[in-house]
């Protein structure tokens, strides 16, 4: 009886256990024993270096949820109440409950607002975790221009009487989280067992051929980390390479032939000659129609300067665009994204030599590069790989005279010969 604990009286707490359910409370109050057992505490509090060894979260984030969690007392000891009641907020909240509790997160300083260092902490803590610098002979380069491209991507429009430097207001960090989901959902699965899969936590494996060197990539892993923030989890596991200038050439035809061995979603990357990276996501088979197709899973993206996503608003249905042999001035032969015939969101001609970018209300994207007039350099493009009954049934029939056949066939709709009514 000696060991047994008093009922809690705070009503925070009381709050809180009504939003789990039975065997939930059973399983936290068995993390916190688990965990106070080896904090050495005699099974009254969990250690921060405990605490932050066991969800893995790294640097001043890391520092900033253990101080959260518990509540603030800056006493370096969390207790099962605590636990209780941040997860009560963060999990099972309201919406405006958890994006709350988010941007305090993002207020490492603890000074009540939150800045762009505030920010750069943030993220520097997240590539920390994710990525693993310190094992890349490159990874501080790589950290910095990765951190600068989400820092492009916030707002600062909050004032405070007295001081130059602008904050970062609710408002700014909602949009933020808008154009940067990866970070969203990092930031809101922290609290989860480290071995449940938490979401933004994966990076896609990238395929290619072993003859063609990683460097030559556009997409590098932290870009891949960004547009896979926009994606179901089995849609960021592994990507593969279908098609590269630098391997392929600046071929339209090549690309619509190694596309056509695909079967699902693609990721197009482009970098022009200003030096700008940007793209979309094509949730649908590219495929030759003479108007816009697609679904509302399409999206377009930012990669540098700055690091964006933008995803359909319902205005309009454009969203696909793949024209192949069409000799009317109305259907413009290529390939692209949102917008209008001759002004879209994302176009790249047929000759696969120019294209245009311009803002659209599909996406409400702006113009992705520093004009709207593109000259591509490099072109690239990703097969998303996902694992179900689909793709496991046409693992089954790879290679053989169906699968060729599926292959040609793709080929020859593309191109607009495979039936008279395509």
């Amino acid at each position: 009886m000696g060991n047994a604990q008093s009922p809690s009286t705070d009503p925070r707490f009381l709050t809180a256990t009504k939003a789990f359910s039975q065997q939930e409370l059973e399983d936290l109050r068995s993390l916190f024993v688990s965990l106070a057992a080896q904090s050495q505490s005699n099974g009254k509090f969990v250690s921060q270096s405990v605490f932050q060894a066991y969800f893995g979260v790294r640097g001043a984030l890391g520092e900033r949820l253990f101080q959260l969690v518990a509540q603030k007392r800056n006493d370096e000891k969390l207790t099962y109440e605590d636990l209780i009641i941040s997860k009560g907020t963060y999990e099972k909240g309201s919406r405006n409950d958890i994006e709350e509790f988010i941007y305090q997160l993002c207020d490492v300083g603890g000074d009540g607002d939150v800045g762009r260092s505030d920010l750069e902490a943030v993220l520097k803590s997240i590539y920390e975790t994710i990525f693993s610098p310190e094992n890349d002979e490159t990874g501080a380069h790589s950290q910095q221009e990765t951190l600068e491209v989400f820092l492009n991507a916030a707002t600062f429009s909050k004032q405070i009487e007295g001081r130059t430097e602008k904050f970062m207001s609710l408002a700014d960090f909602r949009n933020w989280c808008n154009l940067v989901p990866s970070v969203r959902k990092f930031l809101g699965s922290l609290l989860m067992p480290p071995d449940s899969g938490r979401p933004s936590f994966q990076v896609p494996q990238l395929e290619h051929p072993e003859n063609f060197s990683s460097e030559q990539l556009i997409l590098r892993k932290e870009y891949a980390w960004h547009i896979g923030g926009a994606l179901s989890q089995n849609e960021a596991e592994e990507w593969k390479l279908l098609y590269h200038s630098a391997l392929n050439g600046l071929s339209f035809n090549t690309f619509l032939g190694n596309i056509a061995r695909g079967d699902g979603p693609t990721v197009l990357i482009i970098k022009d000659t200003e030096g700008f990276i940007y793209g979309g996501y094509a949730s649908q088979q590219w495929e030759r129609h003479s108007d816009f197709y697609g679904d509302m899973k399409s999206f377009l993206f930012q990669l540098y300067p700055q690091a964006s996503i933008f995803r359909p608003t319902g205005a309009n249905n454009n969203l696909q665009w793949c024209a192949v042999n069409f000799s009317s001035d109305s259907i413009p032969n290529g390939i692209g994204f949102g917008g209008q015939p001759n002004h879209f969101g994302l176009f790249i001609s047929g000759n696969f030599d120019q294209g245009h970018t311009f803002s659209c209300t599909t996406f409400n994207s702006p113009c992705l590069s520093k004009t709207s007039n593109i000259r591509p350099e490099v072109i690239e493009c990703w097969g998303v790989q996902t694992r179900g009954p689909q793709s496991e049934k046409l693992d089954a029939v790879k290679g053989t005279v169906l699968e060729r056949f599926k292959e040609d066939r793709n080929m020859l709709k593309l191109v607009g010969l495979a039936s008279s009514s395509d």
